[in-house]
């Protein structure tokens, strides 16, 4: 594998991306909507084979208080090389100097990013626009 990582979105294929999302499966991200998203994210890594998107993430950070990451994905022929610990561990680097990292995941997954020191919060709360998705797939409880 030829690695290579941009740190900026120059140049993204913003349908790539949303591919990417889809067979990650990480769900159905317009590409208008992941260039507004990480266009307005302080970091971001994007990590090619080649010349193929194989992982991306960012960080929605202020610069002081909170660092938040999320939308983290790799293409699954390119799991278990690394590549999503190398994201974490590169937007975490980022964001050391915000007085709280946040980081946002599907359910089922804390255990992978327990190890990098990440705690489940006791007052996180959610308002999704597709409510009873969220419900169903365990991102939120009504109690």
């Amino acid at each position: 594998m030829n690695l290579s990582w941009k740190d900026n979105e120059n140049d993204i294929d913003w349908h790539e991306a949303s591919t990417l999302y889809k067979i990650a499966p990480m769900g159905d991200k317009q590409p208008q909507d992941l260039k507004k998203s990480f266009g307005n994210s302080l970091y971001k890594c994007f990590v090619f084979n080649q010349t193929q998107l194989v992982g991306i993430g960012r960080a929605l950070a202020d610069g002081i208080d909170c660092s938040y990451l999320c939308d983290i994905a790799v293409h699954p022929d390119y799991q278990g090389h690394g590549i999503g610990k190398a994201i974490i561990e590169n937007l975490t680097e980022l964001s050391k100097g915000h007085k709280k990292i946040i980081l946002y995941a599907v359910p089922g997954k804390e255990t992978f990013y327990k190890k990098f020191g990440f705690m489940r919060m006791s007052t996180a709360m959610a308002i999704f626009k597709d409510h009873d998705n969220a419900l169903n797939t365990g991102l939120i409880n009504e109690t």
